[in-house]
């Protein structure tokens, strides 16, 4: 009878050295297969003794386990070593972009905020926010806006259903609410600027039903309208990068401000291009003026003994005349295209040092 130990080490030698997954297999079959050669032997228990087949018969189980045992063992390394092949090879960085040519860009809405957070940072007014569901106290009452102002109506605000003691919240229409919560929680003097989102009833090529503004506020004892249209002046020059833009201020009527005025300032229309800077034309921009007694009175401070100044702007519109876009809409579209023409590059802080735009 053929050598069993020989056989034995005949096979789990080949097992070692097979290659792959497909050599293993073909050496299993050879091996332990119907035709293998463990199997050819254990046919020719039938013919032997009882003794002599008791004794070939446990060599023989044990050749076929050590074997099929070996099989397995080395089916299971060559396994792993495939998948980890299989994973080097299709392995992805994810600490990289997936697409080293693609460039992130800072929205037009977000560089216009920093740029104007950048101007009156160095004037000495610091940044306040508040919520974007108001009452109607914050957002209208407080401001000496009367009840039949049609602002207040409902084609003009979103209004949030009515609740069980009759009133209201809604989306604030304006920053002003945050200016009436900082009068009410902070001593005088106050220097605040107030950027954020704000919500009215209004969709066409110049309104979106939500966007941006910036109010700014100063109360203290001395201040005027003198300072309040120097402090706009110098805001409108360095913004818009023109160290001589003209500017003008005509009268208008706030329920807020008493007196109240509307700024424009110069351009030129020549060509059908319009050009911030000196020409025969004139573009308002924002509103502003002296804050109402009442105003101060409703937010608890003493009117016979404070005073200050308020305006307000759009983001989306001072973004559009200094950077050319032409409708509002597309702030809000989402278009990669729109973006990587309007947008900024990353990391570059607008600053007066520095400069505010690229």
């Amino acid at each position: 009878m053929t050598d069993l130990n020989q056989l034995r080490t005949e096979l789990l030698a080949a097992v070692e050295g097979a290659s792959g997954l497909d050599a293993l297999e073909a050496l299993r079959v050879s091996a332990l297969g119907k035709k293998g050669r463990v199997t050819e032997l254990m046919k020719g228990l039938g013919a032997m003794g009882a003794e002599e087949r008791r004794a070939a018969g446990q060599a023989m189980n044990a050749l076929r386990d050590a074997v099929a045992g070996a099989i397995d063992a080395r089916k299971a390394s060559l396994e792993g070593a495939a998948l980890d092949a299989k994973l080097a090879a299709e392995r992805i960085d994810v600490t990289l972009p997936p697409r080293p040519e693609a460039e992130g860009r800072i929205h037009p809405i977000s560089q216009t905020i920093d740029e104007v957070v950048a101007i009156f940072g160095e004037m000495g007014f610091s940044i306040a926010e508040g919520p974007d569901i108001e009452d109607d106290f914050h957002n209208f009452t407080a401001l000496n806006i009367p009840p039949e102002h049609p602002a207040r109506q409902m084609h003009d605000t979103f209004y949030f259903p009515e609740k069980p003691d009759g009133g209201r919240l809604l989306l604030r229409t304006h920053t002003s609410p945050v200016q009436v919560r900082t009068m009410e929680g902070v001593k005088p003097p106050i220097r605040i600027i107030v950027p954020g989102r704000t919500f009215r009833s209004d969709s066409d090529m110049t309104h979106t039903p939500m966007f941006h503004q910036v109010e700014g506020l100063v109360i203290d004892e001395h201040s005027h309208m003198g300072h309040l249209k120097g402090c706009l002046i110098e805001f409108c020059r360095t913004y818009f990068e023109v160290p001589d833009v003209p500017v003008r201020f005509r009268a208008s009527h706030f329920p807020f401000t008493e007196p109240s005025a509307e700024m424009d300032i110069g351009c030129s229309r020549a060509g059908g291009e319009l050009k911030i800077g000196a020409g025969d034309d004139w573009l308002e921009i924002l509103g502003c003026g002296m804050v109402h007694p009442r105003v101060l009175q409703n937010c608890g401070i003493d009117p016979d003994k404070y005073q200050g100044f308020a305006f307000g702007m759009g983001i989306e519109r001072i973004a559009m005349l200094k950077y050319g876009i032409p409708d509002l809409r597309t702030f809000f579209d989402a278009d990669l295209r729109w973006l990587r023409h309007y947008g900024f590059v990353p990391l570059e802080t607008p600053s007066l040092v520095g400069g505010l735009s690229p």
